[in-house]
């Protein structure tokens, strides 16, 4: 009978450790998580851009990516001048460059880009 508590106090201990390193430790499993969340979403916002943001864009005559970019960088290819919200808006001729955005939960738009 000692034994088998003194087997339930270890296990029980050694899970409450767990928790405990997982929750506080900034190399544990949760610090990790947080990391991970926190560079996919500043991932994400570099490919949202916004008017004034000069952008690169990848595969421009497929599916088009644009990633933010520094105006003054080489990488720089054209500059975000307006957002047009709504499905199947096209860009006027004022504009050098256009991508159509289409999102599943209904908030679909059009990005209209001048070259740098």
């Amino acid at each position: 009978m000692v034994k088998a508590a003194a087997v339930v106090i270890v296990v029980a201990g050694a899970l409450g450790y767990y928790v405990w390193d997982y929750n506080t430790s900034p190399t544990g499993g949760k610090a990790k998580a947080a990391a991970s969340a926190s560079a996919a979403a500043e991932e994400a916002k570099s490919h949202e851009p916004e008017v004034g943001d000069c952008v690169k864009v990848a595969d421009p005559q497929g599916e088009p990516v644009p990633t933010v970019v520094d105006c003054a960088s080489p990488e720089a290819q054209y500059t975000m001048r307006e957002l047009l919200p709504g499905q199947g808006q096209e860009c006027s001729s004022e504009y050098d460059y256009g991508i159509q955005h289409y999102n599943s939960r209904g908030f679909d738009y059009t990005m209209c880009f001048t070259k740098v």
